[in-house]
């Protein structure tokens, strides 16, 4: 059964005994969370996301709604990001202190597939999806983050701000600039813009 409460909510439930509430939390940030920690920390990936959740446990008792749950969860992120930063000596921390479906589906089994299910098709995203990663890849990582914020968890540039502790200008700065990037990188496609 789909639990249509409100991420807040479910956090105070869960804050307050309810077992029930984190599984739903879960499932629904899951996906979205691990993506934003993979484009960042390929290598570390599960490890942080991991350390993320237990972070996100570990403050379970002190939870206050100050903010939406997914700006909360996304700055522990990113905090914990920062710190696997420093603790690999790399110099992407000064960056951001700067202001300015299922792989295994057979489609065989299944009728004749649309259009844009062919194998072409298929291909194409397939390389696509490869194009954009690449282009991700080059972004430097406070731009490659606000990105990942907006598109992964949906966040305005407030909530992007908010979550990565930067002003509204710096986070609108970033994802500017990460758009223009990833479009001079795809040759001028991309959805937003």
């Amino acid at each position: 059964m789909h639990d249509l409460r409100t991420d807040e909510a479910l956090m105070l439930a869960w804050r307050d005994g309810d077992v029930a509430a984190f599984e739903v939390l879960y499932q629904r940030w899951r996906g979205r969370l691990y993506r934003f920690i993979a484009h960042q920390a390929r290598g570390a990936a599960d490890e942080l996301f991991q350390d993320v959740w237990l972070r996100v446990v570990g403050a379970r008792g002190q939870y206050e709604v100050t903010a939406k749950f997914s700006t909360w969860l996304f700055r522990i992120a990113h905090n914990r990001l920062i710190d696997h930063y420093r603790s690999q000596g790399r110099n992407i921390v000064a960056l951001f202190d700067n202001l300015d479906d299922d792989p295994d589906a057979d489609p065989a089994a299944a009728m004749p597939a649309p259009a844009e299910e062919t194998p072409a098709a298929l291909l194409e995203r397939k390389q696509t999806a490869g194009r954009i990663l690449a282009a991700l890849e080059t972004l430097p990582a406070p731009q490659r983050e606000a990105f990942l914020l907006a598109e992964e968890s949906g966040m305005s540039l407030a909530e992007i701000a908010q979550a990565t502790g930067v002003g509204p200008e710096t986070a609108k700065s970033r994802l500017r600039y990460a758009l223009r990037r990833l479009r001079q990188a795809l040759g001028g496609r991309t959805e937003r813009g």
